[in-house]
């Protein structure tokens, strides 16, 4: 039996990642149309990442970001997207690599993924063929729980998060 594998869940995160991208690219071209806005959580001190020092300090371990009515040149590659947003009326630049992202959501739609984290120096495209068996991360935090509706509200419109843990060899 051959000792190499389809890496089908570095396949599918990286699919997933590329619609992360096409909306961006999509925003960045035309952006924002109807009520669509975009929480985009990172690690903060993942490799690549530029942003200033006191948000790096003030978010060590993750850090979200709403675009919605206030960007600025955001830019899209293959690998990172870059914006300007304010931060108490302080206008920053941001550079996050896709790999960095733990979640991105739009809840205009209901629309929601969450990621594995990319460890450093490991690749945020596919390896097609590798010869370990895929890790498992216990550090990925679910999502949080929906605040209870108001007695005879009905309750809130929930997005479904994608996680692939249940693709991945345990």
């Amino acid at each position: 039996m051959p000792k190499e594998q389809l890496r089908y869940d570095r396949m599918v995160e990286s699919a997933l990642r590329g619609v992360v991208r096409d909306a961006l690219k999509q925003a960045s071209d035309r952006g924002l149309p109807g009520n669509h806005h975009f929480y985009l959580t990172f690690r903060t001190g993942h490799p690549g990442i530029d942003i200033p020092e006191y948000l790096k300090s003030q978010y060590p371990g993750e850090m979200t970001i709403v675009l919605q009515y206030q960007f600025f040149g955001l830019e899209v590659t293959d690998e990172q997207f870059s914006v300007t947003l304010s931060f108490n009326n302080v206008h920053e630049r941001l550079v996050i690599p896709f790999a960095a992202i733990t979640t991105f959501a739009d809840p205009s739609v209901n629309f929601a993924l969450q990621f594995q984290p990319v460890a450093p120096g490991e690749s945020a495209e596919v390896e097609a063929i590798a010869d370990r068996k895929p890790e498992r991360r216990d550090d990925a935090k679910p999502a949080a729980p929906a605040a209870p509706a108001a007695e005879g509200e009905p309750p809130p419109k929930r997005g479904e998060v994608v996680t692939l843990d249940a693709f991945r060899k345990k």
